[in-house]
């Protein structure tokens, strides 16, 4: 008598960010997850959301709002978003703070007297959410960076940080995750600025596999509420529940 072997099902590809990851979010869904076996892919947003367009992955969870526009959804190659949790940003930088940062009215004006300051700053270069956050700041700061003061590190945001502590520079942080390096000498100097909000967003691809929505309704729900139950070193919660539950992308919606 023959039996026949059924092949194993192929995991659930999910793609997410670096901060995602280093921030120990990443591993609360894994470790709480029971359905289908999943494989992780971790990249800077913009890549992990050209991966999802190309058809590579069947679940990104990312934080570039308006790159998951232009890539997925207008495109009509996302069937189901599904609203996460969200961090925050913080300007870091030296305790001596040269720019006077700690003492600007808003996240743009931050920008702007770095600029000023001809301080050093050390950005991660790499498309990624972080990344892409820091070029609209400096945007709406007015300001054109400068190479001689501007260090691109194209490295994640935990090697960008430990490079900011080494140059004596500033930087953009997510919080969650500069809670988990405890051996940095970086300050907080600037947060309060709803400019500062990080939202994570969970997308279903419209090649995904039938798992994914199962897989995105939990992260939704059981999911992002252990997420949220995630502290920053002083005891406040590292993230905040974003409103609203998963709901279908009509094609093309923009």
């Amino acid at each position: 008598m023959v039996i026949a072997c059924q092949p194993a099902p192929a995991p659930l590809r999910l793609g997410t960010t670096y901060t995602v990851q280093q921030s120990g979010a990443l591993a609360v869904l894994e470790s709480l997850w029971t359905g289908p076996r999943f494989t992780t892919v971790v990249a800077p947003s913009g890549q992990i959301l050209r991966a999802a367009a190309n058809g590579d992955l069947d679940v990104v969870i990312t934080h570039a709002p308006a790159l998951e526009r232009r890539l997925l959804v207008a495109p009509g190659l996302a069937v189901l978003r599904c609203p996460l949790v969200a961090s925050r940003f913080a300007i870091v930088g030296p305790a001596a703070d040269p720019a006077r940062v700690a003492a600007a009215p808003s996240a743009a004006a931050a920008f702007r007297r770095i600029a000023a300051a001809g301080a050093r700053f050390v950005s991660r270069g790499d498309s990624s959410g972080t990344h892409l956050k820091e070029l609209a700041l400096w945007q709406a700061a007015g300001v054109t960076p400068a190479s001689r003061w501007r260090i691109e590190s194209g490295a994640d945001q935990a090697a960008t940080l430990h490079l900011a502590d080494e140059r004596d520079a500033y930087a953009l942080a997510d919080l969650p995750t500069l809670g988990k390096l405890r051996d940095l000498s970086l300050r907080i100097l600037f947060v309060a600025d709803t400019a500062l909000t990080n939202p994570y967003t969970l997308y279903v691809t419209r090649h995904a596999s039938a798992p994914a929505g199962a897989f995105a309704r939990w992260a939704a729900q059981a999911g992002r509420v252990a997420i949220v139950g995630l502290r920053l070193p002083d005891g406040t919660p590292a993230f905040a529940v974003l409103a609203g539950g998963c709901a279908a992308i009509a094609t093309g919606q923009s």
